[in-house]
Formats: C-alpha cells, sequence, structure tokens
C-alpha cells in the first residue's frame, strides 16, 4: 500500500523546505535507505530518505513544499495514488507517461498512520490546523513528548514552542507555525511520526471532524478533552495545599526545560517534589541547582521494616526498573538489526605511535584548538579511505554504494546512550579544523542539542575507548556504513626491533567490517594504510 513521504522538520525554524535537486525519479525503485532528495532549508541542504521500500509513484513538482507536505508517494508499481492526492488536496498527478502510474490498477485504500482516514469527511482547514509529530532524524519512528508548553485554551503564536520533544538523539521544540487557540493536545507519550500532537484553530471550533479525518492517536475524543480541561470553579475549590504541589503540571505532566530534566535525572532528585519558578511554574535549571529535598517521615513503616531487617542481617532481594528512552530504544533496534544481519568480520593492528606523540605535542604549540589522538584517527582514517574507496561504501540491498565523498561518524557517550556527530568532508580539513569540529559537536552532543544535519550521512565511523582505560574491543558497524574502527589506549609495551627488546607506545585498532561488502583482504589493507599515517604523522600533512 502506498507511503506518503511528506517534508520532514529540519531545523528549528523551517516552515518550508526548497527542492534543490530529485536525485530518485517517478518509476525508480528505492530502498528506505535511499536519499530521493535533496532540500535546502533555511539553516542547510540535507538529503531526505524515504524510510520505505518500493516504487517512486509521484513526486511533487513544487519548488517549495511546507512542512509535513507532500513530497512523494511511494508504493507497488501500478497502484492508483489518485485517493491519496485528492485527499491530500494535492493537485492531480501528472500524466500516465510521465508519472508511470497504471490507472487501470484497482484502487487501494491508504493504509499509512498519517494518511487521512478515508470514510471520514475533510475538516474546514481554515478553521483548525493539525499539529503533527515532525520528522526529527533520520532513525526516528515516533517522538516522545518532553513536556508541553502551552495548554488547552492557551492563546499561541505561529512561532511559539508548543511541546519539548525527545527523539532518539535530542530533545527537540516543536512549534505550531500558525496562530490561534490550541484546542487539543494528545494525552498519549509517544506519539509516532506524522501522528496528531495538538490541534490549534479558532476557539470554539468543534475538534471532533478533525480527529476523526486525520485519525485519533492521542486515543482521546473531543468530548474526553473538555472532561479533562479543568472549570474555573473547580480550580477554586482546591486547597492551597493541592495548588502548590501542582504549580508546575499540567494534567499530570511536569512543565520542565530539558536541561533541567537532565539535572534531576542525575542527580536522583523527583521533579515532582520540585517546585517550579519559571514561566507559568516551569522547573528551571536553578530550580534543580537549589532544590532542598523535604525532610522524610523516620517512623515510617518501611523505613522501621528497612532498619530491623539490616539490624538482624536478613538481605531483600529488589531491583529498579528504567523505562527505555527514545535514543536506547532505537540503539538496540538498529544495532540489533546491524548485528544480525550483517556478517561481521574483525581485524586487529598494532600501531607504534611515539612519532604521533611527539607530533601532537609540537602541533598543539601552535594550534589554536588542542587536537587529540582521535581527531590523529579520524584525520588518518579520512586519508585512508581516499586510497581505499570500498571500505567508504554501504550495502544498499541489491547493490553496493561506492561513496565519493568522506564523511567520519565519530561516537560519543551520553547518559541516554550514544550518538554519532559527523564530520563531513573530514580528508580535505586540518587537523586543527577537525580538532574545533570535533570539540563543538561533542558538547552538542552532550548537551541534546546536535540538529539531525550534524548526527547523519557518515560513511565511516570510529568509537575510541582508549581513554578509558580500554585495551581493545570490537564494535558494531554503525549502519549505513560498512565498517566501524574501534579504537583503543595507548599503552607503553615492550616489542622487539633488530633483536632487540624496546619499549613502543602501542594501540590497538580493530576494523569490524561487513563480510558483503568488504573482504578480508580490503580490509586489511585499509589498515595498513591506516597505520602508516599514524606512525608517521608528517605524511599527512603533505
Amino acid at each position: 500500500m502506498a507511503e506518503i513521504v511528506r517534508m520532514p522538520l529540519l531545523s528549528d525554524t523551517m516552515k518550508e523546505g526548497v527542492i534543490a535537486a530529485w536525485h530518485k525519479k517517478v518509476g525508480d525503485k528505492v530502498q528506505s535507505d535511499d536519499v530521493i532528495a535533496e532540500v535546502e532549508t533555511d539553516k542547510a541542504t540535507m538529503e531526505v530518505m524515504p524510510y520505505v521500500d518500493g516504487v517512486l509513484l509521484y513526486v511533487s513538482d513544487k519548488k517549495g513544499i511546507p512542512v509535513n507536505g507532500i513530497m512523494a508517494i511511494i508504493g507497488k508499481e501500478g497502484e492508483d495514488i489518485s485517493a491519496l492526492l485528492k485527499e491530500e488536496g494535492n493537485a492531480a498527478p501528472a500524466p500516465a507517461a510521465e508519472q508511470k502510474t497504471a490507472t487501470e490498477a484497482p484502487k487501494e485504500a491508504p493504509a499509512a498512520a498519517s494518511a487521512p482516514k478515508a470514510s471520514a469527511a475533510k475538516p474546514d482547514e481554515s478553521l483548525a490546523t493539525v499539529i503533527q509529530m515532525p520528522l526529527l532524524s533520520d532513525t526516528m519512528k515516533e517522538g516522545k513528548i518532553a513536556s508541553w508548553l502551552k495548554n488547552v485554551g492557551d492563546k499561541v503564536a505561529s512561532d511559539d514552542v508548543l511541546a519539548e520533544v525527545e527523539t532518539d538523539k535530542a530533545t527537540m521544540e516543536v512549534m505550531p507555525y500558525v496562530d490561534g487557540t490550541v484546542l487539543y493536545i494528545s494525552d498519549k507519550n509517544a506519539i509516532p511520526v506524522n501522528g496528531i500532537m495538538a490541534i490549534v484553530g479558532k476557539e470554539g471550533t468543534d475538534i471532533q471532524p478533525y480527529l476523526d479525518y486525520y485519525g485519533n492517536p492521542g486515543g482521546m475524543t473531543a468530548d474526553a478533552e473538555a472532561t479533562k480541561t479543568e472549570t474555573p470553579a473547580a480550580k477554586a475549590e482546591a486547597t492551597p495545599a493541592q495548588e502548590t504541589e501542582n504549580n508546575n503540571t499540567d494534567g499530570g505532566r511536569v512543565k520542565i526545560s530539558p536541561l533541567a530534566r537532565k539535572m534531576a535525572k542525575d542527580k536522583g532528585i523527583n521533579i515532582n517534589e520540585v517546585k517550579g519558578t519559571g514561566d507559568g511554574g516551569r522547573i528551571v535549571k536553578s530550580d534543580i541547582e537549589n532544590f532542598v529535598p523535604a525532610a522524610k517521615s523516620a517512623g515510617s513503616a518501611s523505613t522501621a521494616k528497612a532498619a530491623v531487617s539490616a539490624a538482624n542481617g536478613v538481605w531483600q532481594e529488589s531491583h529498579t526498573d528504567t523505562d527505555l528512552s527514545q535514543m536506547r530504544r532505537v540503539i538496540a533496534q538498529r544495532l540489533g538489526e546491524s548485528k544480525f544481519s550483517a556478517p561481521h568480520f574483525y581485524l586487529t593492528i598494532s600501531v607504534k605511535m611515539d612519532k604521533a606523540i611527539d607530533a601532537r605535542t609540537e602541533m598543539n604549540k601552535l594550534s589554536e584548538f588542542k587536537i587529540s589522538f582521535n581527531d590523529l584517527v579520524i584525520k588518518a582514517s579520512a586519508m585512508a579511505l581516499q586510497k581505499h574507496p570500498a571500505v567508504n561504501s554501504s550495502w544498499m540491498g541489491d547493490f553496493i554504494r561506492e561513496n565519493h565523498h568522506i564523511h567520519i561518524g565519530s561516537a560519543v557517550a551520553v547518559p541516554e546512550g550514544l550518538i554519532v556527530p559527523v564530520i563531513k568532508f573530514a580528508n580535505h580539513k586540518t587537523l586543527s579544523a577537525i580538532a574545533a569540529e570535533s570539540k563543538e559537536l561533542t558538547k552538542k552532543a552532550k548537551d541534546k542539542k546536535l540538529q539531525p544535519v550534524e548526527f547523519t550521512g557518515n560513511t565511516f565511523t570510529v568509537s575510541n575507548l582508549g581513554m578509558m582505560d580500554i585495551d581493545e574491543f570490537t564494535a558494531i558497524i554503525n549502519p549505513p556504513d560498512a565498517c566501524i574502527l574501534a579504537v583503543g589506549k595507548i599503552e607503553p609495551t615492550p616489542v622487539v626491533e633488530n633483536n632487540e627488546i624496546v619499549i613502543r607506545n602501542i594501540m590497538k585498532l580493530t576494523l569490524s567490517c561487513d563480510h558483503r561488502v568488504v573482504d578480508g583482504a580490503v580490509g586489511a589493507a585499509f589498515l595498513q594504510t591506516l597505520k602508516a599515517y599514524l606512525e608517521n604523522p608528517v605524511t599527512m600533512l603533505v
């Protein structure tokens, strides 16, 4: 069944994307991770992938497409898509010869989660606008509501922040892009991409037709929302104690900034106990920093029981269950798919880093930004990939894509898991430029402020645990790459040279290879070139 590919939200200020180039045309077969188009936003030009397999049945002839507007439709060859285009209010598809769509094919009702319900009449869009969950990263399937910053009944402007959404890679702000009154917000914690987040429109507009037509991922009806909305009289009856306790909540959701939430989690603070001093009672950084826990009752039954058990030497079994974050959920899914679909094999090589240590010391006397050993590995890897392009490739299902550009991903550990910022065109950049960019991207990753363009597009990945005193390890390939390099620590080690035992600073590198793309001899040749660059860093400067 046909799937609509919508214009994703690619920056926090984006309202529409301009098609810079189409990489696929109607009739082409596409894979889920193919690049179908390049889209120019207000901040960058980015690649758009369909995330589904099939035949390209339709591409928009518009140059500028609004966020969540139809870019393309992918489905089975010959499938009739006229119903989808009609329901979305789009122009009719191009002539059959151009679109390669068989009008004789039997019509199929759209089954995509993002498509409107065919049975419901299309509501008046001049009265209200449905705010859908935007695609905020290349691997995102759903967004988790970190906090709602607006309530039902609030007036909003097009550039107001409606909610903070946690994806698998970052926490980002979502704006409505229309002015009006918030008529509805989903009560679901996690909402699929293109699912209904909210409805904004003219006060008093009946929202049920919009929920019926676009589906109701939030699971709420207009009546339920009306029941949930507290009346002024009911609010007046709340006791002072209740008002104080709930001053930073909205319908059970705690209003808190992403940074404050992270700080509370790191410090083990229950955010329900924190009084917010921000706008509308929102918990901010200073509230967490100044939080003093309330004194606990010393005479509680559980405390007394624990004290007796400890005094008598009785130990009780216990455990803690932690809900999966969006990041951890996607890490598990993607690396599981990589490990069990790509046949991994591993090659390890030892590198003498003595000259690299001396060279780094001298370079840091001149460089504005401190060059790390990881920066040296990134630069050396990029230059080695130029000589071994087969390693800079991807498995595409029925063909192998050899990338002519070199984008090095560098894995960064964050509390929620792992994220891979990407240094684009690393082979063309100086070591000091790589050092500066790497430092900035790492800081953004830890602050959860990376934008999609900064963590997508990798063609090769480096994972370094040397700074954590790890001798060597094997890493799981980071799709769509064919290889990942695992970097261990630099360790003074006795080695034999000219029949004599000498001490050299040795670093072990392990290359994980997808055997569908890279054979053993190809991977070994790449490692030998990489080793040569690191053992004599001056060769990277000429």
